[in-house]
């Protein structure tokens, strides 16, 4: 009899219909701080700041909300930014590309003449570009069209310098360009020798010139324009007065070594507002130092940074009419973070940011999102985040408007770092801003107990009588150093419910903890677990557990420790889960893994999931001790061994009712033409014993009538543990917060699962009798989800690096699978549920099965006949942290006004996701139709012509078609060629987000012309292209 196995499926118009008004996979958000920052612009008038950085991206932000985002299609490093004043356009030096206006390429300047410095005069009509060979070039706005003959030459300027001060020396590049701040088309030319000319761009002459003899670094006016302030490479600056009649002046006014007379730094960059400068520490005591002084009268502060400075600016007024600046703030671009400082305040204070915040303050080890997190628990992270340093000021930068409406519902992401802390960000909306930081390094002894802190001069009563000079503040929370690495963060798990918290660390050490309003100074409760259970012949070769502290310690309001359980050996913990209904933590690392009842202080399961010969997995992850030798060793032996598998494949014994299952369909099914074959692994592998998922479920493990609690743990190796747990009170109010039971909690095995190619378990689902996976704990018991169906047979969905199989409950019975390795060629790496609710109908939804692969894309299948649905390509397959940081959100996008879109991690049904696409940043993307957060915001300025434009950046990238222009009245001279490629003109300019960026991609210096519009009368031109912009993987 012939069986036709292998049909092949016509597309259903019906079916795909319905796909696309569930399933749509778009890039929002970037959060966190851009990567490698080298060029720093503010626009006074409309109150924006831009940020450039190495990979060719342009960030502009505002107010809270309010963010643009371009990047240059040759991703060529920004040199140098700046504002078109009032015009919401920029103009940048890029390397290599030399001049973009608007971002629109043009060469304008040879390649063998390096572009130093450029000047845009506040008429918006000439750029100033000056070269390292000591030209000056000069070009109109805006088509950077090259004004003949007018181009100043070194030789020019030689010609006037006096003879004795020439001395056959070239006076080098150009350092620096200022304009007259009083009398426009006048401008002040440094050259690193230290000339100074004060050049009259309508004569075409040098009408002052100042002969310092100290090379320039960096030149400011005074706001009368009667003087101007040098500073040098040797840490002074000058004073230089603007004398009429004189032509040269050979000696400033004034000269000031602030931290000499020894040998100081570079003075890079000096502002002249209530006399502030940058830099000039002495070169001996302090050069590795990056500092920032601020000096007014007597008042004097050295900002001491932890990261280079980049750039530095002040807002303040811009008014001509007035006669002080009045500086407000100093906002300084570092490497790593930014700051801004409040000049207004006594003491000048830092100002929290409430975006751009340093995600890798210390390198991020995990992280982990919440949804939907109750108003108390928020209120009270926000009290205990508030109460642990300096309280929100007013943002300084407050350009634009954001339109985003408020969000429905408070989204939470947590960050684990290298340092032992854990940081709550509030991601409800298009900004990420701090919320609140746990420390746990105050619960052991570490190598530097940051109480007993050497270096810290409270502590020095001598130090304290002696004044500090120069007088440093640390500012900036960048601190890239752990004191111990052991206190790294690896898993964390929170019930925004209970508010219970557990977090696992490099040294085998879960710590769970409870949400407290109050100081607390107490003892850690410690309870240790032995995974190894005295197994003989396993020695130990890496890192020593952490030392609890044994005296009480005080612990501030927020999350604070309640009991510490020690896994031995203390490798790095691999998995973690609570079940706070349950009072349970369950853990895993290489050798094992445990299960807590945190509620009565007691191990209650401890099960050691090594291989004999898995001796790789007693040197930690710290230890260096495996050698070439064995490696190679190891490295042949798989060769050898896959070899011989692949002329004759055995057919391993079954030992369990799954073994006999897969057994069986192997005998009857063949391999298909479009399938790899995979071949089985190799018991013996290295760290075959690394539980990689746990999960707790309340179904049927030991028959059909009767459910109860389970614990399921998956391995390395292809294992699946699967425990009946008896939970006294279960139902009867013990697991409630506060409730009392009686009895302990135990364990039994109940089945015993060894997949055929002993591929790695990624996850472990069970679902009800609907298919549908399993309540959060709370949920059901508080009816805040709906209660599980169970009256129909469960199942139970593991998901293998190279399968996805579904199994039947409680007989474990395979029921269907997909092999993702033989059919795409890709393993999986992560895996979540997914309930997404269409868009045409409100009360339609799907559960389909998400997967992310090796290769950087995502595979949606129904659930639970595993039927392929959808396929995206997310993320670069280069970029391997990219993949490894991917986490999944429990819901969909709380800010919008949509509903219910529910997604979670295995038990939890996630639809926008998060990845590290660079150390400090994380990329947000969404894959429901009917759900996506984008920044929603305006910038409102006028024209010449009194015409009002609001630029709009919109997510959904709506356009109108294109209609005629009518005739009869001249463009203003801001409508060149040189215009974002997407207009709406009516009485406002309406630029939609996603052709702006497709404007920096791709936008139109190939062909200039299609780019041409002017303000006439109500016009309206649309580009056509919607597309999105794609960033490159960054190198960790």
């Amino acid at each position: 009899m012939m069986k036709f196995r292998f049909r092949r499926q016509g597309n259903d118009p019906q079916r795909e219909k319905i796909k696309q008004e569930l399933f749509a996979f778009n890039k929002t958000v970037e959060h966190g701080f851009p990567h490698q920052p080298c060029a720093l612009a503010f626009d006074p008038q409309l109150q924006l700041m831009a940020v450039g950085t190495k990979s060719g991206a342009m960030k502009i932000y505002g107010s809270p909300g309010v963010e643009f985002t371009g990047l240059h299609r040759d991703a060529a490093a920004v040199a140098q930014i700046h504002f078109l004043q009032g015009q919401v356009r920029l103009l940048g030096h890029f390397l290599d590309i030399h001049v973009c206006v608007c971002y629109n390429v043009c060469d304008v300047v040879s390649s063998a003449s390096r572009v130093t410095v450029l000047l845009l005069l506040r008429s918006c009509d000439l750029l100033c570009v000056g070269t390292e060979g000591g030209g000056i070039h000069f070009l109109d706005l805006p088509r950077l069209s090259l004004r003949d003959n007018q181009s100043l030459l070194l030789d020019q300027v030689m010609q006037s310098v006096p003879e004795d001060y020439r001395c056959g020396k070239s006076l080098g590049p150009v350092e620096s360009l200022q304009e007259h701040p009083k009398q426009p088309g006048k401008i002040l030319i440094g050259y690193s020798r230290g000339l100074v000319v004060l050049w009259d761009l309508s004569t075409c002459n040098a009408e002052h010139m100042f002969l310092g003899k100290q090379q320039l670094e960096s030149l400011v006016w005074e706001r009368s324009g009667s003087s101007f302030v040098s500073s040098h490479s040797d840490g002074g600056y000058s004073v230089w007065a603007v004398a009429s009649g004189n032509t040269y002046t050979h000696q400033p006014v004034s000269s000031s070594i602030p931290y000499g007379p020894f040998p100081c730094k570079a003075i890079n960059k000096i502002l002249w507002r209530t006399i502030q400068s940058g830099g000039g520490m002495p070169r001996a005591s302090y050069g590795d130092r990056h500092c920032v002084t601020i000096q007014q009268d007597k008042q004097h502060v050295t900002l001491d940074f932890t990261s280079r400075v980049i750039d530095f600016f002040t807002v303040h007024t811009t008014d001509l009419e007035h006669d002080y600046d009045d500086p407000k703030a100093l906002v300084v671009l570092l490497e790593e973070e930014l700051v801004v400082i409040d000049l207004l305040t006594t003491g000048w204070p830092s100002v929290p940011p409430p975006y751009l915040a340093p995600l890798h303050s210390s390198a991020i080890t995990t992280s982990c999102h919440l949804d939907n997190v109750p108003a108390k628990l928020w209120d009270r992270l926000a009290a205990a985040g508030n109460s642990q340093g300096a309280q929100p000021g007013s943002w300084p930068i407050c350009g634009g408007k954001n339109l985003a409406p408020p969000p429905r519902q408070q989204e939470l992401l947590l960050t684990g770092h290298e340092d032992g802390t854990v940081r709550f960000w509030n991601v409800s909306a298009v900004a990420m801003t701090p919320l609140y930081k746990l420390s746990t390094a105050n619960v052991f002894h570490t190598d530097c107990d940051p109480n007993d802190d050497p270096l810290d001069p409270t502590n020095d009563p001598e130090a304290l009588q002696e004044e500090e000079w120069p007088p440093f503040r640390k500012v900036g929370c960048f601190d890239p150093y752990s004191d111990d690495p052991r206190l790294g963060i690896q898993k964390i798990s929170l019930c925004k419910y209970s508010c219970r918290l557990v977090v696992a660390g490099t040294a085998g050490q879960v710590i769970v903890l409870g949400l407290s309003d109050e100081w607390s100074d107490h003892t850690v409760d410690v309870s240790t677990v032995d995974l190894l259970q005295d197994r003989e012949g396993f020695t130990w070769k890496g890192h020593d557990r952490l030392e609890p502290r044994a005296s009480p310690a005080p612990f501030p309001p927020g999350f604070q420790p309640l009991v510490l359980v020690q896994a031995l050996p203390p490798a790095s913990v691999t998995s973690v889960m609570l079940h706070a209904e349950w009072n349970l933590v369950a853990f895993g690392t290489s050798h094992g893994f445990g299960l807590f009842d945190y509620h009565r202080r007691t191990a209650v399961l401890a099960r050691c999931t090594l291989h004999p010969n898995d001796s790789l997995a007693m040197e930690g992850p710290l230890s260096r001790v495996k050698s070439l030798k064995k490696s190679l060793r190891q490295s042949f032996r798989r060769i050898r061994k896959s070899r011989v598998s692949g002329k004759k494949r055995p057919i391993p014994t079954p030992t369990s009712k799954i073994q006999e299952a897969n057994a069986a369909l192997a005998d009857q099914e063949e391999v298909a033409p479009v399938q790899r074959r995979i071949e089985p692994r190799s018991a013996d592998d290295s760290l075959s014993g690394v539980v990689r998922c746990l999960c707790f479920a309340d179904t049927y493990l030991r028959d059909g009538t009767h459910h109860g609690p389970t614990l399921w743990a998956g391995t390395n190796s292809g294992s699946v543990y699967a425990y009946a747990l008896e939970v006294p009170g279960v139902g009867s109010g013990r697991g409630r917060p506060g409730g009392e039971g009686s009895g302990c909690v135990e364990a039994v095995l109940g089945k015993e699962i060894q997949l055929m190619h002993r591929a790695p378990v990624v996850s472990v689902c069970v679902l009800d009798g609907r298919g549908k996976p399993l309540p959060e704990p709370y949920q059901a018991s508080l009816d805040l989800a709906t209660a599980p169906d169970m009256t129909n047979p469960h199942s139970v969905l593991i998901a293998s690096e190279e399968q996805l199989k579904v199994f039947s409950l409680p007989k474990v019975g395979a029921k269907t699978k997909f092999k993702l390795t033989a059919h795409e060629g890709c393993r999986v790496r992560r895996v979540a549920m997914v309930t997404v609710c269409s868009t045409a109908q409100e009360d339609y939804s799907e559960t389909s099965l998400v997967c992310l692969t090796n290769l950087g894309d995502l595979h949606l299948f129904n659930v639970p006949a595993l039927r392929p649905q959808v396929r995206y390509d997310c993320i670069r397959k280069e970029d391997i942290s990219g993949i490894a940081s991917c986490v999944f959100t429990r819901n969909g996008q709380g800010e919008n006004t949509h509903r219910d879109t529910t997604i979670l991690l295995i038990c939890m049904f996630p639809c926008v996701w998060f990845y590290l696409i660079s150390p400090s940043e994380y990329q947000r993307f969404s894959l429901s139709a009917k759900v996506i957060t984008e920044p929603l915001c305006t910038v409102e300025l006028e024209r010449p012509l009194e015409t009002h434009i609001r630029l709009t950046q919109e997510g959904s990238g709506d356009t109108v078609a294109p209609s005629e222009d009518t005739p009869g009245q001249a463009p203003t001279p801001l409508e060149g060629y040189l215009q974002p490629p997407t207009y709406n003109l009516e009485a406002r300019l309406s630029i939609a987000h996603k052709d702006l960026r497709h404007g920096t991609t791709q936008g139109g210096g190939a062909n200039p012309d299609r780019n041409i519009t002017s303000v006439t009368q109500p016009t309206q031109v649309t580009h056509p292209s919607q597309g999105r912009y794609e960033r490159a993987p960054v190198s960790q």
